[in-house]
């Protein structure tokens, strides 16, 4: 008995001595915790823009409603910078597939068709029209790429928007010149002035839409979640994120105003006087841009061009794939998707005798580099979706000229698209949106990008029914394009196209631009989003190889493969995105204060 009893002494001890460590290490982890909160907060507090906030628990980030914070007035500056520009850009390149495939108009001077004809000057053929329109995407999408290194390595964003706009207002003039009387009908003449206006106005626009995304996301400087009270006395959680996502919102809405007003009148001006004024209009309304540039050169958050740091980060993909690439895919992939793969990047993983000369950046760097490349994997997939989207710039714009009109433009009903977006953007934010987060379902935005994918399938769905009875209602059968009577359908059938592509640009596209932003790190926000924007450069290239779909008798197979491929990519993306959708929050909160400029931040001390 005095055994046992000495036995469970021993015993008793042993669970007290542990019970005592345990309770040490949760006072050590809660000490260590509080240290960490009181050294974010008094971060936010000494950096001018989170002071006297109140940041959420993690039980609160889990139970409380999130909301948007209000958007700053020099956001909304930038944004009318954007409708002019885009007035300018979408309605000069409305006219584009009239005037390259369709002939000058008989005793025509300035290209109009009038009521009952069809504009045109130049008379190239449809295939030749939608390859010359295909270019022009490719080229605006991919000088983008130039853009963002000017402004990230020596001029900075502003400056870089205020040498394109230059650079594109030459572009314009030149346009106008391929049309005016006398030039434009000299097919020869014409086309040689408009082609170099299209590449001028190319490089100008790279310039502009790499650095104009990334300027007016800037303008709203909080990059955590605080708790706020509203008027009715509920505590909510405002969201940068859900902030960045609205000025989005809204940044797209102001994009399409301009697009729809620039693409309207300039159908009609087109169609009744000329392509000389739907050339000098969007000109005119350019000069918007300047002007409003340099009435807010001082209101502007501007962010200093900082040295290209695109060569630093990728050295560090370089190094974290020493290793890791086999002869076998399978291991390879394996290598690349493990969880430590970035680890050996960072300074904390390496001895200061191993620490190469060159790492003198910090762990924080290599954790921002790393959601800058998992974003750029993300826009991989974004070809496909680009690739139905711009059947809106040529083959729909073909197919509702061999439809009954009635005296409208078969160019005027590409505005559906705009028109839908200016109605479902605010019903989106105020309505959709907000009813989705009450109802605790994560909408998130890969989520949405994914759902946008499916709803372009659709308006390819659309489009391919609807070319079928095209070809079962024209006299010519399936050579409707090339026939003198057009269809009985309705020109008005292509609604729906139009209405289920404006939805995939809320969720696809707008969502895009979001991501860009937020998972860029600071010094590469500009060249994330050109890469972005590089996507739609690739949906043109690859829209090159679908160009001899663009011909009776194949306008259903068009569509169809359209429609296919665009399903496709969307169940492929929601299945390899699950696991980063997932740490949506956590690539969010990143905290980035101390990795402003370069990468010549010193590493931790061992």
């Amino acid at each position: 008995m005095a055994g046992l009893a000495q036995e469970d002494a021993v015993v008793a001890r042993s669970l007290a001595q542990a019970n005592k460590d345990e309770l040490n290490d949760e006072f050590a982890s809660e000490k260590r915790h509080s240290v960490d909160v009181a050294s974010i907060s008094d971060a936010h507090e000494l950096d001018g823009i989170h002071d006297g906030l109140e940041f959420p628990t993690e039980e609160e980030r889990a139970t409380l409603r999130r909301v948007s914070d209000s958007i700053p007035w020099s956001a909304y500056l930038i944004a009318i910078i954007e409708l002019a520009e885009r007035f300018s850009f979408y309605g000069s390149s409305v006219v584009f597939t009239n005037f390259i495939q369709q002939p000058l108009p008989p005793g025509s001077h300035t290209g109009a068709g009038g009521k009952d004809g069809v504009s045109g000057a130049l008379g190239l053929g449809q295939q030749a029209s939608t390859g010359l329109t295909t270019f022009y995407q490719f080229w605006c999408y991919i000088t983008p790429l130039f853009g963002a290194y000017v402004a990230d390595a020596h001029w900075g964003r502003y400056k870089t928007i205020c040498w394109s706009v230059a650079i594109a207002m030459l572009g314009h003039l030149l346009m106008i010149i391929s049309a005016v009387p006398g030039v434009i009908e000299k097919p020869h003449s014409s086309a040689g002035v408009f082609a170099l206006s299209m590449v001028i106005m190319g490089i100008g626009t790279g310039g502009f839409k790499s650095n104009i995304s990334p300027l007016i996301a800037e303008q709203y400087k909080k990059t955590k979640q605080f708790i706020s009270t509203t008027k009715s006395g509920e505590r909510v959680i405002v969201d940068p994120g859900y902030t960045i996502s609205r000025i989005y919102m809204y940044f797209y809405f102001f994009i399409n105003i301009g697009a729809l007003i620039g693409q309207i009148s300039m159908t009609y001006a087109e169609k009744y006087v000329g392509f000389w004024l739907a050339y000098t209009l969007p000109t005119i309304v350019f000069c918007l841009c300047p002007l409003v540039l340099w009435i807010g050169r001082n209101r502007y958050i501007r962010s200093p061009p900082t040295g290209s740091v695109l060569a630093g980060a990728l050295r560090i993909l370089r190094f974290c794939l020493r290793g890791r690439v086999s002869w076998n895919p399978a291991r390879t992939i394996r290598n690349l998707k493990a969880d430590d793969f970035w680890e050996t990047a960072k300074p904390s993983s390496q001895s200061i005798e191993s620490r190469p000369s060159w790492m003198t950046y910090d762990d924080n760097w290599v954790d921002e580099v790393k959601r800058g490349f998992k974003a750029c994997a993300v826009f991989c997939w974004f070809p496909i979706y680009w690739l139905t989207y711009n059947q809106i710039n040529n083959n729909l714009v073909s197919q509702a000229a061999t439809m009954t009109t009635n005296g409208v433009p078969n160019d005027v009903l590409s505005n559906l698209d705009p028109f839908a977006l200016l109605i479902f953007i605010p019903v989106c934010d105020i309505l959709i949106y907000p009813a989705l987060h009450r109802m605790k379902i994560n909408f998130s935005p890969l989520n949405k990008i994914g759902f946008g994918f499916f709803t372009g399938s659709a308006a390819m769905i659309w489009a391919a029914v609807l070319q079928h009875y095209i070809y079962k209602t024209n006299p010519c059968g399936d050579y409707a394009a090339t026939c003198k009577t057009v269809s009985t359908l309705s020109v008005w059938t292509q609604t729906g196209s139009y209405v289920l592509i404006a939805f995939s640009e809320i969720f696809a596209s707008i969502t895009g631009l979001e991501y860009a932003f937020t998972k860029a790190p600071k010094n590469m926000r500009s060249l994330v989003m050109s890469v972005f924007l590089f996507t739609s450069a690739l949906a043109s290239a690859l829209g090159e190889a679908f160009v001899s779909l663009s011909t009776d008798p194949l306008l259903v197979w068009n569509y169809g493969v359209m429609a296919v491929l665009a399903a496709i990519a969307g169940v492929i993306f929601w299945i390899v995105t699950r696991r980063l959708n997932r740490q949506e929050d956590a690539l969010n909160n990143l905290d980035a204060g101390h990795v402003e400029g370069n990468l010549s931040h010193p590493a931790p001390k061992e």
